[in-house]
């Protein structure tokens, strides 16, 4: 682009931006749905498995785990003279007591572990849930600055390649490697945009056979019509669309009929144009 500033170097391609926004925001609305999100939290479930956690944690690559009171326990027992009984006798209730100081140690282990996880979970999914809403009423909201939503994009979204032909095309990919591709329409050049409606230009070419430029505005108006700017029709508006698509006016139709104005009768008959006037009252 700065060859083309400051060079004159052809462009390679232009793509209107208000296009692509609003291709990607449609985008985004539409994977950010409830049943989308459901997906992807039964997926994360599935890995999040407690059997893949236990088939996971029995791996070979599992590091050693130091030993316990309750091994060290075991050990000093089955270390000690049989016939020491004394000896084994309180050695054996230490062990004892360390198995159960083991066990209880593992159950409240479980079940603190189980209850995070449990609220962990619940508060994800309901932040995650509440996406399908939050998402796309801060998208549309009016008041909404469009570097939010940029910064919503960026979150959502790695990069985006955009290639112009009779459509824009856009390849997106999502954070995590997704992809996917779609197309939008070019909008119309702004004189395009302008142009008035075809059907509209039909009836106002129909009605300057028999009006004015204001009768026909009026007309146009009663019928719902608008101009290319979405405006009432007024005089000007219709002299100027009658203009620009090479429209006779009404005066034009009726002279070519043959039909003549007052002053031009009066010359071709030699008489006075007051003299045409009392002609065309009607008698009483």
């Amino acid at each position: 682009m700065r060859h083309c500033i400051d060079d004159g170097a052809p462009r390679c391609q232009t793509v209107p931006g208000a296009a692509v926004d609003t291709a990607i925001g449609t985008l985004l609305l539409d994977t950010l749905t409830p049943l989308a999100l459901e997906v992807a939290l039964t997926v994360q479930a599935e890995l999040d498995n407690p059997r893949r956690r236990d088939r996971r944690a029995a791996t070979p690559t599992r590091r050693p785990r130091p030993p316990t009171r309750a091994d060290l326990a075991r050990r000093r027992y089955l270390a000690v003279d049989p016939d020491n009984r004394l000896v084994a006798d309180s050695l054996e209730a230490d062990w004892n007591n360390a198995l159960r100081a083991l066990q209880g140690a593992r159950e409240d282990y479980d079940r603190a572990s189980a209850a995070a996880a449990a609220a962990l979970t619940d508060e994800l999914k309901g932040r995650i849930h509440s996406l399908a809403t939050d998402f796309p009423t801060l998208w549309t909201n009016p008041d909404t600055p469009q570097r939010d939503r940029k910064r919503m994009v960026r979150l959502l979204v790695d990069d985006v390649t955009l290639h112009k032909t009779d459509r824009i095309h856009l390849h997106v990919r999502f954070r995590g490697g997704q992809t996917t591709s779609l197309t939008a329409a070019i909008p119309p050049k702004a004189w395009q945009a302008r142009q008035t409606n075809p059907d509209t230009l039909a009836a106002l070419d129909r009605l300057l056979d028999a009006h004015t430029d204001a009768q026909t505005a009026d007309a146009l108006n009663a019928a719902g019509h608008r101009s290319g700017e979405g405006k009432p029709f007024t005089a000007r508006i219709v002299l100027e669309a009658r203009r620009s698509n090479n429209l006779l006016s009404h005066a034009e139709r009726l002279r070519a009929n043959g039909l003549l104005t007052k002053t031009e009768i009066a010359t071709r008959l030699g008489v006075h144009a007051s003299t045409i006037k009392s002609w065309t009252k009607p008698e009483s």
